[in-house]
């Protein structure tokens, strides 16, 4: 029977290192900086966003942002409409960059993942964009990703 300790290895080994951050409220009509990557590039095995606090506004849309500290941000996802999204729903950054973000507005006992191999993103900010003004609401953010130059490190912000 699988130990914490093993899941842990398995999880390592499959989808990279994890990195989370506390519930933060969504922003409005605005990007909120949820990663930092720096020193080198990581590939993401699983970015993946779990509401904590139910989501309300006029319509909000939500996606992932990367943003370089040299060169051009880009959207990560498509936005997906988050409106009236449950405690425990789940959005889900596909591999294919700027596809709609998977959303699942009921918390279902289940989501689709990525797969595996994801997008590769450069040093600088992961970010979470929310459309709307009126938006209200928390998500935690987690990462799985896979460094792939030896300096990078990846912090929640």
């Amino acid at each position: 029977m699988p130990t914490p300790s093993v899941n842990s290895q398995l999880r390592n080994a499959e989808l990279g290192f994890r990195v989370q951050g506390a519930a933060k409220t969504v922003p409005q009509n605005a990007t909120q900086t949820v990663f930092t990557v720096a020193g080198g590039r990581i590939m993401i095995g699983l970015l993946y966003g779990l509401v904590t606090t139910v989501i309300a506004g006029t319509t909000p849309a939500a996606k992932y942002v990367a943003t370089p500290t040299t060169g051009t941000a880009n959207d990560m996802s498509g936005a997906g409409t988050i409106t009236a999204a449950e405690v425990g729903s789940m959005f889900v950054v596909t591999l294919v960059k700027a596809t709609a973000l998977i959303v699942a507005t009921a918390a279902s006992g289940s989501q689709t993942g990525p797969g595996l191999g994801g997008q590769i993103v450069a040093p600088g900010t992961i970010g979470f964009n929310v459309s709307a003004a009126d938006a209200a609401g928390a998500v935690q953010h987690t990462l799985f990703y896979i460094p792939l130059d030896p300096a990078t490190t990846v912090v929640a912000n």
